[in-house]
């Protein structure tokens, strides 16, 4: 069984910066299409940053600019910047083996094979 391990939530102030992790149990991700997604409660879970084989990126309107999706060694990183108390959800890592390039990865969910359990962002005013 894969499991997804996000890290680094936390709380911060307005303003400040988080980087989050993403690592898979048993494999790298170098080979996966992977995402980051973010959910209130209350609210539909929604796609923030998307990093496919083909190193394509996408991001939601809401965090382009502040965002950055990465990969190092198999590993995922969600770089937040200037954080609004706006972002404060609970992140979760998601991956598919899907390779290349990929339409509209933020928005078709079911194409996740893997999800992590989530960590929290808190961003205060």
């Amino acid at each position: 069984q894969v499991r997804l391990m996000e890290s680094g939530g936390g709380s911060v102030q307005a303003g400040g910066s988080l980087t989050l992790s993403c690592q898979a149990s048993a494999y790298a991700l170098t080979h996966f299409l992977v995402a980051w997604f973010r959910q209130t409660p209350g609210q539909e879970r929604e796609g923030v940053a998307a990093l496919d084989t083909g190193g394509n990126t996408n991001y939601a309107d809401a965090v382009k600019g502040r965002f950055t999706i990465s990969a190092d060694n198999g590993i995922r990183y969600l770089q937040m910047n200037t954080l609004k108390p706006e972002d404060s959800a609970m992140y979760y890592c998601a991956s598919s083996p899907t390779l290349g390039s990929v339409a509209d990865p933020l928005r078709r969910l079911e194409i996740y094979k893997y999800w992590g359990q989530g960590t929290q962002v808190t961003v205060a005013s």
